[in-house]
């Protein structure tokens, strides 16, 4: 996640909402849900200034992953657990900043550093099985990834709008390699800032959709032909979108300065989209990604904009991961 300088004015109404209704981040507490809907707190992260960004979720066992975006740190909390504990520590293998994360059906963990490139490694063990650098002199930003049934990844890069391929033979063979530029959007986007951010795939794996957080709009990429077509968006658009969620047709946004989750209608064929459902709350603390875990969506509070990467200020500690319900 990376902002334009458009977006301050944002964070300045963001922060007066913060200051006219208190946060509730506290285990016990819930934000009030004059609309329906409820934020708590799932689990809360170790450590001061943790700035969390990057979300995963390992089906088999219930645990989740988040990664810090300021010191590469990982964190796990098993299923049920109020405190995550430290899985990976700040500095891993180089990495200053953990913010997309996925864990594959294989069991291996996916953590982008936004600065080189991604790593690769087993859950178990916790050893590192591969890793792919980005490659080239222009600017890059690697932002958010996901992972196809076959065990393809796909990883947005927000500065050069362009998808990498990563196929699974060369995390087979492991060691490291370089990330490929596999669709290119740049006659797509109309801003030279951050673009492309989140990113999610079909059950199936025959499509992506990728969000472009500063012009609002929503593509569809084919797996198989890499062919890019704009998704009509019906209800409002997803400016500062960041993290996505895709069930069935279902599809769930986090937009990150607007303090608000947004749910979607897929149609059969994946070129349009209807807003079914949007929830704004500043107890959403600047929601970055999000993920389901055994039937609860769980958002990442970044507080991005108190001293962290938006704005001056002192953050909430313990850092924490919401449960949201009613969206």
């Amino acid at each position: 996640m990376r902002l334009t300088r458009r977006t301050l004015a944002t964070v300045t109404a963001i922060a007066a909402c913060a200051i006219a209704s208190p946060l509730t981040t506290t285990a016990e507490a819930h934000s009030p849900a004059p609309h329906g809907h409820t934020v708590s707190t799932a689990f809360t992260l170790p450590g001061e200034r943790v700035y969390p960004e990057g979300i995963a979720a390992d089906p088999r066992t219930g645990d989740v992953y988040v990664g810090s975006n300021v010191t590469g740190a990982v964190y796990r909390a098993g299923h049920g657990q109020s405190a995550a504990e430290v899985f990976l520590p700040a500095g891993t293998d180089g990495r200053n900043t953990a913010n997309g994360l996925r864990v594959d059906r294989a069991g291996r963990l996916w953590v982008i550093d936004s600065t080189k490139g991604v790593t690769v490694y087993d859950l178990r063990s916790r050893a590192r099985i591969a890793r792919f650098d980005v490659t080239g002199d222009a600017p890059s930003f690697v932002n958010d990834l996901t992972v196809t049934p076959d065990g393809t990844a796909y990883l947005t890069d927000s500065l050069r709008a362009v998808v990498y391929r990563v196929t699974p033979d060369r995390t087979a063979r492991g060691g490291t390699g370089a990330l490929t530029a596999w669709a290119d959007l740049r006659d797509r986007i109309s801003s030279d800032s951050y673009t492309l951010n989140g990113i999610a795939s079909g059950a199936d794996g025959r499509h992506l959709y990728v969000v472009d957080m500063s012009g609002g709009d929503l593509y569809r990429i084919g797996t198989a032909d890499a062919a890019v077509h704009q998704v009509a968006l019906r209800g409002t658009d997803l400016t500062n979108g960041d993290g996505l969620e895709l069930r069935g047709h279902t599809l769930w946004a986090a937009k990150n300065l607007d303090n608000t989750i947004t749910r979607w209608h897929l149609n059969g064929a994946g070129t349009s989209a209807r807003l079914e459902r949007a929830v704004t709350d500043p107890a959403l603390q600047v929601p970055t990604t999000l993920t389901h875990d055994r039937g609860q969506l769980l958002v990442v509070r970044s507080q991005f904009d108190k001293g962290g990467p938006l704005g001056e200020g002192t953050p909430e500690e313990p850092f924490t991961v919401a449960s949201v319900d009613g969206i």
